[in-house]
C-alpha cells in the first residue's frame, strides 16, 4: 500500500493547488460582479428607468450573485486547504447552482432580447413625450443623447409631438455643438434639424445590443461552463484524498 500512497499524495498535492488557484479566480469574479452591481445601482440608477417600467432589480440580483460568489470562492479555499471530502463535495454542490444561475440567465437574455427592446423603445418613448427637463427620466434622456450622440427615439423629429418642444424646443443634449445651439435655433424645426444628432437614440441602443450580442452570449457562457472545471476538481480531489486515507487504513 505505501507505494501507492506514495503516488497518490503528489496527485493530491496537484490537485490542490489547481483548486486552490480556481477558487482565487472565482472569488475575484465574485468581487467584480458585486462592484459592477454596486456601480450600476448608485451611478446608472437614473437609466433603468428608460429600461424598465418600474424599479430594476438587476443590481440587487447582479450584488447578491457577487456576494454569493464571493463567499463560496472564501469557503472552496478553506475546503480545499483542510482537505475534507465533505467539504469539497458542498464546494461543488455550490458551483452547480452558481453553473445553473448563470446558465439560466445567459439563456433569458439571450433569448427575451427582443422583449428588452421593445421594453426600452415604450420606456424610452414615454419619457421623451414626458420630458420637462428637471426629473429624475428627463435627466436620463439627456445623459443618453449626450453620450451616444443621438437625438429623441427614432430621430430628432420624435420630439415634435413632446409636451416639452411647444414651451422649449428640442432639448440641448441634442446638440452637435452645444456652444452652436441657441434656444431661438432648438425651436426652430428647420435650423434645429441641422444642428442636432440626426440618428435616433433606439436604434443606437439596438445596434449595440445586437452587434453585442455574440460576445455577451460568448462571456456570459464562458463564465458560466468554467464552473465545471471548478466541480470536476472538486470531486476529484475528494475522491483521492478518500482514496488516500482508505490506504492508510
Amino acid at each position: 500500500m505505501a507505494p501507492r500512497r506514495m503516488e497518490t499524495k503528489p496527485l493530491i498535492f496537484c490537485l490542490k493547488t489547481l483548486l486552490l488557484l480556481y477558487s482565487f479566480i472565482f472569488w475575484v469574479t465574485g468581487v467584480v460582479l458585486l462592484s459592477v452591481g454596486l456601480w450600476w445601482k448608485f451611478m446608472l440608477g437614473p437609466y433603468t428607468l428608460l429600461i424598465s417600467s418600474g424599479p430594476s432589480n438587476g443590481p440587487l440580483v447582479l450584488s447578491g450573485t457577487g456576494a454569493a460568489i464571493v463567499l463560496f470562492g472564501l469557503f472552496g479555499c478553506f475546503a480545499t486547504c483542510r482537505g475534507r471530502p465533505w467539504m469539497l463535495r458542498l464546494y461543488a454542490i455550490f458551483l452547480a447552482l452558481v453553473f445553473m444561475t448563470e446558465l439560466i440567465a445567459g439563456i433569458s437574455g439571450f433569448v427575451f432580447r427582443h422583449e428588452i427592446k421593445g421594453t426600452f423603445l415604450s420606456s424610452f418613448g414615454e419619457a421623451v413625450m414626458r420630458y420637462n427637463g428637471r426629473d429624475d427620466r428627463s435627466l436620463a434622456v439627456d445623459g443618453v443623447q449626450r453620450r451616444l450622440h443621438c437625438c429623441g427615439v427614432y430621430n430628432y423629429t420624435s420630439w415634435f409631438s413632446s409636451v416639452y418642444f411647444p414651451v422649449g424646443g428640442l432639448p440641448a443634449s441634442c446638440c452637435v455643438t452645444f456652444s452652436d445651439c441657441s434656444g431661438t435655433d432648438l425651436k426652430n424645426t428647420t435650423v434645429a434639424g441641422r444642428k442636432v444628432h440626426k440618428q435616433g437614440c433606439y436604434e443606437v441602443v439596438t445596434s449595440f445590443i445586437e452587434s453585442n450580442m455574440g460576445i455577451i452570449a460568448g462571456v456570459t457562457f464562458g463564465i458560466a461552463f468554467s464552473q465545471l472545471v471548478g466541480m470536476t476538481l472538486a470531486c476529484c480531489l475528494s475522491r483521492f484524498i478518500n482514496a488516500n486515507q482508505y490506504e492508510m487504513v
